[in-house]
């Protein structure tokens, strides 16, 4: 296997976790906030209060971003533009965790436990992103 084909599937293999978890999320999101909000291992009490509405917002935009990323993988010639908004969503969810625990809003634990639910994803979509646009310029 040539790098580009090892690339090439570990973008797609990344795209389809993150479309998974997306949609995994905004499932227990939307059928059982409180679930979400009580059990999800990010500590998610430790940001606020509880709002059901809230939660199935933010629900919301998972289901948005894991639907998208699915119709992008079934549809490459819309996959980078559908990579670079799922990469906005996470990077811009990433730096209001990174925000919130700068400021002292949820303790330094949180940089660990946020890692793979916040800032991995973001990081794994801005190679993603990366990836494709250089594929795109070839």
């Amino acid at each position: 296997m040539n790098k580009t084909d090892y690339s090439e599937k570990t973008a797609r293999f990344i795209l389809i976790a993150v479309a998974a978890g997306s949609l995994s999320n905004a499932a227990w999101m939307l059928l059982f906030p409180s679930g979400w909000f009580d059990h999800m291992p990010a500590l998610v009490p430790e940001y606020g209060t509880f709002n059901v509405h809230f939660v199935r917002d933010i629900g919301c935009s998972f289901l948005t971003i894991g639907v998208t990323l699915w119709w992008g993988l079934l549809k490459p010639k819309y996959l980078f533009p559908v990579a670079v908004f799922a990469t906005l969503f996470y990077s811009a969810h990433a730096l209001v965790h990174v925000f919130d625990t700068l400021r002292g809003h949820v303790g330094a634990h949180h940089w660990w436990v946020d890692f793979p639910t916040s800032y991995l994803p973001a990081i794994a979509l801005c190679w993603v992103s990366l990836h494709l646009y250089r594929s795109e310029q070839n």
